[in-house]
């Protein structure tokens, strides 16, 4: 089972950093997803930047969130604290 998100951290290059319960760190660049419907709303700088956690997992709206393991399977690890 793939630890949940306890920290985001949202940076105006579309990429995100997270820390998982384990204490793991991960960048995730969201730009390859920015162009699918779900993620659309995110090419706003301004709601992107509003990545938040809510319940393990990183959201920006009710409608918009990204699974913890996306980020977890598809992150690269970060090997010193980030956030």
């Amino acid at each position: 089972m793939t630890p949940d998100v306890i920290n985001v951290r949202a940076a105006p290059d579309y990429t995100l950093v997270a820390q998982f319960a384990t204490g793991e760190m991960r960048r995730f660049d969201m730009r390859p997803y920015l162009d699918f419907p779900a993620f659309i709303a995110l090419k706003e700088p301004s709601i992107f930047m509003r990545a938040h956690i809510k319940h393990g997992v990183v959201a920006w709206s009710d409608d918009i969130d990204l699974s913890p393991d996306t980020l977890y399977l598809r992150g690269q690890v970060l090997q010193e604290a980030s956030i």
